[in-house]
Formats: structure tokens, C-alpha cells, sequence
């Protein structure tokens, strides 16, 4: 990809690199880049089963969809559905794992924003999960979103609130004391405080319906759901 292509897409090499670099760990429950992400995976499949009042039948497609582990887990819920990324990479590590599960899911090299100018009102659900904080323009990516869903479809979001206590949990404590994650993941200045994400949901034509938090207990090692959004939260809305 060119940097003028680069430049007309949403999309950070910086990001796309980092994440490449990683590919080969995406299907590793015990890697320090994606371990976390296979122990919330099944709250957050149960989180937008229960939002969209079940996935059997629909027509789901997740945004970033990495190396697929929410995709596959939608698939199998019953949902018919497509992974779109730009990390080429990531994609293949997700391909190649679906050959070895038998999980059919529909992967795409290919930008929200271009996939919602190819499929518009296409969607029953549309899940973007830990995507906004690593774009350029997370308003960009909600429009992509919101164009992608049906009438009266789900999107939902999954993101990072930007305040002091994030800045504490989520860079200090996740990626320099505890380690859960590589150093350098995450960018404080594009965190994206609830209100700002509801405010790009409301010009994108979509009505929020929830907002609920994921927190983490260092003790346990186990994600839950609450309604602390201080850190970690989704922010579910639908298109009106």
C-alpha cells in the first residue's frame, strides 16, 4: 500500500506494522498482545447475543476483525458473517485458521469506509471492538459503521475511555506493572471518552441503546461487565 493510499484511508502504517508484527500470536490464548482478548471474547459474544436479541440467522460483520476470534465466535452463534481489516497479515492468520477450524467466515482486505460504500444497509450487526483507538479518525470509522447497518440494525462499539484512571489502568498498570500488554499498544491521546463516541453515533444517524463497562481483576484474571465505563466500555446503538 502506497503512502497516498495510506493518506486516503483511515488507517496508521504505525498501527498496521505493530499489529503485523503480531499476527502469528492472534489464535495464542497465552500471548501477552491477544491473551486478554481470548478471555473477554465469550462476555463480549454474550454481551451483543443479548443486544441483538440473538446472532442465529443474521447478517453480521465485524470491523477489525483481526485475526478473527470474535468473527468465528458470531459464526458460531449462528450469524453469517465477514471480517474486513487492512492488516494483511492478521488476515491471513485468520484464513488460515479457518481452514483449521471449519468456522466459515467471509475475510476482506478492505477499509470500513470502502466496505460501506460497497455494501450500504447490509447488516443486522456491526461490531467494531478495540478499533477506534488505534485510527486516525474515529468519526470516519463510526459513519463506515452506521452506513454498513440496516434500518433499525445494531452497531457495536468497544473502546477505551481517555481520563486519568485509564491512563493509570489501561498504559500504566496493563502495559508497565502488570504487563498484560506489549508497551507502546495503546495511545492515550486517542482514548474516546463515551460521550464523544455518542456524539459521532448521534451524526451518523444512530441512537445509542447501552453503554456498559469491561473491567479486569489483575487477582482473578477475569474480565467482567458492569457499569463502570471509566476504563474499558462498549457503546451499543441503533441505526435509526
Amino acid at each position: 500500500m502506497s503512502i497516498h493510499a495510506q493518506e486516503r484511508l483511515n488507517v496508521d502504517a504505525g498501527e498496521l506494522a505493530k499489529f503485523g508484527s503480531l499476527a502469528h500470536q492472534w489464535w495464542d490464548p497465552e500471548s501477552d498482545m491477544f491473551g486478554p482478548l481470548h478471555r473477554m471474547n465469550p462476555l463480549r459474544l454474550a454481551h451483543i447475543e443479548r443486544l441483538s436479541g440473538g446472532l442465529a440467522g443474521k447478517r453480521a460483520i465485524d470491523v477489525g476483525c483481526g485475526g478473527g476470534i470474535l468473527a468465528e465466535s458470531m459464526a458460531l452463534a449462528g450469524a453469517q458473517v465477514t471480517g474486513i481489516d487492512l492488516a494483511e497479515k492478521s488476515l491471513k492468520v485468520a484464513m488460515l485458521h479457518r481452514l483449521e477450524s471449519g468456522v466459515e467466515v467471509d475475510y476482506r482486505l478492505v477499509s470500513a469506509e470502502d466496505a460501506a460504500s460497497e455494501e450500504p444497509g447490509a447488516y443486522d450487526v456491526v461490531t467494531c471492538m478495540e478499533m477506534l483507538e488505534h485510527v486516525p479518525d474515529a468519526a470516519s470509522t463510526v459513519r463506515a459503521c452506521a452506513v454498513l447497518a440496516k434500518p433499525g440494525g445494531l452497531v457495536v462499539f468497544s473502546t477505551l475511555n481517555r481520563n486519568a484512571k485509564s491512563f493509570l489502568f489501561a498504559i500504566v498498570g496493563a502495559e508497565y506493572v502488570l504487563r498484560l500488554l506489549p508497551r507502546g499498544t495503546h495511545e492515550y491521546a486517542r482514548f474516546v471518552t463515551p460521550s464523544e463516541l455518542a456524539a459521532h453515533c448521534r451524526a451518523s444517524g444512530l441512537a445509542m441503546a447501552d453503554i456498559t463497562g469491561l473491567s479486569y481483576n489483575p487477582l482473578t484474571k477475569t474480565f467482567a461487565l458492569g457499569k463502570d465505563a471509566g476504563v474499558n466500555y462498549f457503546l451499543a446503538a441503533r441505526k435509526d
